[in-house]
């Protein structure tokens, strides 16, 4: 990094962030230890390809893809950057497997395997490609286990991110692994909106970070003006996890934006649930129905705009996002807020 970019202010700052930010910075290929969060839709290859371009680590959202669509898109972003940047697969996509073999072929050098605890097939093959291997943690034990079977590095992501999340907050699952981790780089991820948390998780001991929620009004982002326009008007409180009503029927918690569609699924559950209580509906078809309610919620407002039916997911950190810039100007406050928290760190 160059501390010419930053003001003299900043200087003692920017060398401590520097050196904070060094083994994340190796370890992804960049100027920055920021990592984009993989955000079905949102994340292709303008968004991914201006995030590298800023100095940061872009990366693509698999998602719903097969591998013919993800290898295209792969190197379409190629195209686009001549930076590094990564895929992110999930484990549960019926096509794992395949998926697995795309990225092994492709040009990209890192792969992020989510949704739970790849098989070890995954991470041999992705490795034996020259692949850097990237899995999220949810506890300090699976962050030993996923060691054990040779990631190169852990993402940590608490409960304020928006998406699929799981129970506990960032600030907790920091506490609790960044100390008990030293084998592998560690990025933090969730309700990361300003660069003075990023300088705070850095002095935990964190390599880096990784923010989603803060991309989403990139100008580089193809989100529709819709979408984009119910990040800037939110407030924190609006992106709610989705609301379970019977603990028979359960439901997967997603973090987005509280809008018509979340009503119309409490509203959706309450009836199957007296359904299935008089025995007008079995339990299976009960549940099918509740799991089938969000299919192709979020491309509705992701692409086409429909901000009130479709699935406007979101992290608390949306409260920070204001205005439409680009990627580059993002990452490049982040880093000087991020210099000026550690300059005020060093004062004390």
């Amino acid at each position: 990094m160059s501390a010419d970019r930053v003001s003299p202010a900043t200087r003692g700052g920017w060398q401590r962030l520097d050196r904070l930010m060094a083994r994340g910075r190796a370890f992804l290929g960049t100027d920055y230890a920021i990592m984009g969060g993989a955000m079905s839709w949102v994340s292709e290859r303008h968004l991914v390809a201006a995030i590298s371009n800023g100095g940061g680590f872009g990366v693509i959202a698999c998602g719903a893809m097969g591998p013919e669509r993800l290898a295209e898109e792969i190197t379409a972003t190629a195209a686009l950057t001549d930076k590094p940047f990564g895929v992110n697969i999930i484990t549960l996509h019926p096509a794992f497997s395949d998926l697995v073999e795309a990225c092994a072929e492709a040009c990209c050098g890192h792969v992020v395997l989510a949704g739970g605890l790849p098989p070890g097939f995954a991470i041999d093959r992705l490795k034996s490609a020259g692949k850097r291997v990237l899995c999220f943690a949810p506890s300090a034990t699976l962050a030993r286990k996923l060691i054990r079977a040779g990631v190169d590095a852990l993402i940590i992501e608490g409960s304020e991110a928006g998406g699929h999340i799981g129970p506990v907050s960032t600030a907790v699952l920091a506490q609790e692994i960044l100390p008990a981790v030293e084998e592998v780089p560690v990025f933090v991820a969730g309700g990361i909106g300003r660069g003075e948390a990023i300088g705070s998780y850095l002095l935990m001991g964190a390599a880096g970070v990784q923010l989603g929620t803060r991309f989403v009004c990139a100008s580089e982002s193809i989100a529709h003006p819709r979408f984009k326009q119910a990040f800037i008007r939110a407030a924190a409180r609006d992106a709610v996890p989705s609301v379970q009503l019977d603990p028979r029927f359960p439901v997967i918690p997603v973090r987005a934006l509280r809008n018509e569609s979340s009503r119309q699924f409490i509203e959706l559950q309450r009836e199957v649930v007296g359904r299935v209580d008089r025995g007008e509906l079995d339990k299976d078809a009960a549940q099918l129905m509740i799991e089938q309610f969000w299919g192709g919620a979020l491309r509705r407002a992701v692409i086409e705009g429909d901000v009130e039916t479709g699935s406007v997911m979101a992290g608390q950190s949306v409260g920070m996002v204001r205005a439409i810039e680009p990627a580059a100007d993002i990452i490049a406050s982040l880093v000087q807020e991020a210099a000026a928290h550690l300059e005020r760190c060093d004062c004390l």
